[in-house]
Order: C-alpha cells, then sequence, then structure tokens
C-alpha cells in the first residue's frame, strides 16, 4: 500500500469505526454510510476508485462496499455501536490474540476486555495475531481456549474479513507464555 493509500485506510478507520462525526458523515445502524457524501466531506481529495483501490488491496480487509457499490462501512473494529449483523458461530478449539508484553499482568489478572470497541479481537492463526501485536511494541501471542469458553456460554461471531470477535475473554481461557 502506497503512503497515499494508508493515509486513506486511515481516514477511513476513524470516520468509518469511531468518529463519523468528525466529517458529519452519517452512518445507519448498521455501519453503512454513502460513498459519495464520504467523498464529498473528506478533508482530503477523495475519489471513488481512491476508495476501491484501498478496499481491495488492503491486506487486512478492514471495509466493504455495498453490491451496488454506493456504501461503505468498516467490517469490524468499532468503538461506536453498529450492529454487524452478525450471527453467532461456533468457533475452532483455539483462537489467538497478539498483543504486547506489557500488557500481559493486565490480561492475566482481567482477561481480555473489549476496551472502548465493540468486541474483543481474535485472530485464526498465529502468523495474524502476531502482526497484530507487533503494532503495540514487543509482540506476544495469547492462545484463547475458543470451544471450552463457547461450551461455557460465551458467543463467537466472525466479521466479514474473518477477525473472531467476542465480547470478552477471561483469564482462566487464556494460555499466557510464561516469561
Amino acid at each position: 500500500m502506497t503512503h497515499s493509500d494508508t493515509k486513506i485506510s486511515k481516514f477511513l478507520s476513524l470516520v468509518l469505526r469511531h468518529k463519523p462525526e468528525a466529517i458529519g458523515l452519517d452512518l445507519d445502524e448498521k455501519g453503512w454510510g454513502a460513498l459519495q457524501e464520504l467523498i464529498e466531506k473528506a478533508p482530503m481529495r477523495l475519489t471513488r476508485d481512491d476508495i476501491f483501490r484501498v478496499v481491495r488491496e488492503s491486506d487486512k480487509q478492514r471495509f466493504a462496499i455495498s453490491e451496488d457499490g454506493l456504501m461503505i462501512r468498516a467490517n469490524q473494529g468499532h468503538s461506536i455501536e453498529i450492529d454487524l449483523g452478525l450471527e453467532p458461530v461456533v468457533p475452532p478449539d483455539v483462537l489467538f490474540h497478539g498483543t504486547a508484553t506489557r500488557f500481559l499482568d493486565a490480561i492475566r489478572d482481567n482477561g481480555l476486555i473489549r476496551q472502548n470497541r465493540q468486541y474483543v479481537h481474535l485472530s485464526p492463526d498465529r502468523k495474524t495475531a502476531t502482526k497484530v501485536g507487533q503494532r503495540h511494541g514487543e509482540p506476544v501471542i495469547l492462545t484463547v481456549q475458543a470451544a471450552v469458553m463457547h461450551q461455557a456460554g460465551h458467543l463467537f461471531f466472525v466479521s466479514d474479513n474473518g477477525v473472531w470477535l467476542t465480547e470478552k475473554v477471561p483469564a482462566a481461557f487464556i494460555e499466557t507464555p510464561q516469561e
């Protein structure tokens, strides 16, 4: 992704996941906003081609464009209340969470909490979790006993881009590396 595309992606994350009011963008209850309105209200020169390219080429696939090409939304990661319309699904035996070593003590005490997001994000594999953890500092990969957690009554969802979501992960279901 070029520097310009990274800038566009960060802008889309800001207005579609966290602060649509920053540009006066209206999102519906499912997080969809009008693509043309987004372009018109963007503080930078932005075209449909720019947005389609960023959505298509992003390795994280954070955004989706409606089938008719008129609407856009973030696939997950919202700090605002959005109903993504996801149905609960049975998770695999284990999922992974990438974080920084400096957070381990708090995680061991409190588990994984969603902080200012709607859900805790989990990865289907160690490689993806490592990429996530590297963004926060020295990475550490946690193993979540997802099947056992599900059997205990916790719900899991999968976003359109393959990120696993749950409201919280109690410490009892997390395997952390020993220091």
